[in-house]
């Protein structure tokens, strides 16, 4: 992205989270939960979490770690973290905070954190392998960063709607294609060096009854159609189409809209003390 596009893109995220009043439904929930039972934390520890939005893992681990522990919650959103904010104050929480933050420019100290969190969200980055680079140096040895993605082929009606709209000539990327498969989670944590990789995938698709809200959802999100100059005709049209193709492929129960998730936690190695020392 040159930088005119960069910004527009980080305004498109801002905006899109911030105008979401059902954020916190069954799936993010359930996802963040997962999450932060998979990255086994303990009491006493430093915590991050990525792009944490109203704080559904955040405030999980606080609530593990306890009062010897920490957990730093970072977002670009203001909407979401005002949010978040009114929970933990409701809670009682204090070893919690949040930061209105880039996490694409966020600067960490080394050996910073014994984990790192990053729930459904880790898509929405820039550079994907450089944020993982800073977060393995921002890790303590031993220390565990775990995040959740989609697979390629998922969500299959945020599949269809890119490829109906590439009919009219947009083509838009597919954000989960760099972690959609395991194969590829797993090389590039070892190529940045961590260690004892485990990668659980588990299905959150639901049967989709009302084609309306997933194109609306697909259509408004970061990865939609911003930059699509078309008419109030041909936006239309590509809608019926989408429309149709939803309907067509619906069984008696509604769409399947297939979300398979990978749930990934890894290690940073311990340093290996020298034979001299």
């Amino acid at each position: 992205m040159n930088d005119s596009s960069l910004s527009a893109y980080k305004q498109q995220i801002i905006h899109d989270f911030n105008n979401r009043p059902n954020y916190e439904n069954e799936f993010h929930r359930r996802a963040a939960s997962r999450l932060v039972d998979l990255a086994k934390l303990q009491l006493g520890y430093q915590v991050l979490d990525i792009a944490t939005g109203t704080g559904l893992a955040a405030i999980a681990a606080a609530q593990i770690v306890g009062s010897t522990g920490r957990v730093l919650g970072i977002d670009l959103a203001s909407g979401m973290l005002q949010q978040a904010q009114q929970k933990i104050e409701a809670l009682g929480l204090t070893n919690i905070m949040f930061e209105k933050v880039d996490a694409d420019e966020q600067e960490f100290h080394e050996s910073q954190f014994d984990a790192i969190l990053c729930s459904s969200a880790i898509a929405y980055l820039t550079d994907i392998p450089t944020s993982l680079r800073r977060w393995h140096n921002a890790l303590k040895p031993g220390g565990v960063v775990a995040f959740s993605c989609l697979a390629e082929t998922s969500p299959t009606a945020s599949v269809l709607f890119r490829a109906v709209v590439q009919k009219y000539g947009i083509t838009i990327r597919n954000p989960n294609e760099l972690l959609g498969t395991p194969d590829r989670c797993c090389q590039i944590l070892e190529m940045i060096g961590f260690a004892e990789i485990e990668i659980t995938t588990e299905q959150f698709g639901f049967y989709l009854q009302d084609a309306k809200v997933a194109w609306t959802g697909n259509a408004k999100s970061a990865f939609g159609l911003q930059d699509a100059k078309w008419s109030e005709e041909q936006l239309e049209q590509c809608k019926q189409e989408y429309f149709t193709e939803v309907n067509q492929a619906a069984t008696k129960e509604g769409y399947w809209n297939d979300i398979t998730m990978f749930f990934v936690t890894a290690r940073k190695l311990n340093a290996i003390a020298s034979p001299l020392a």
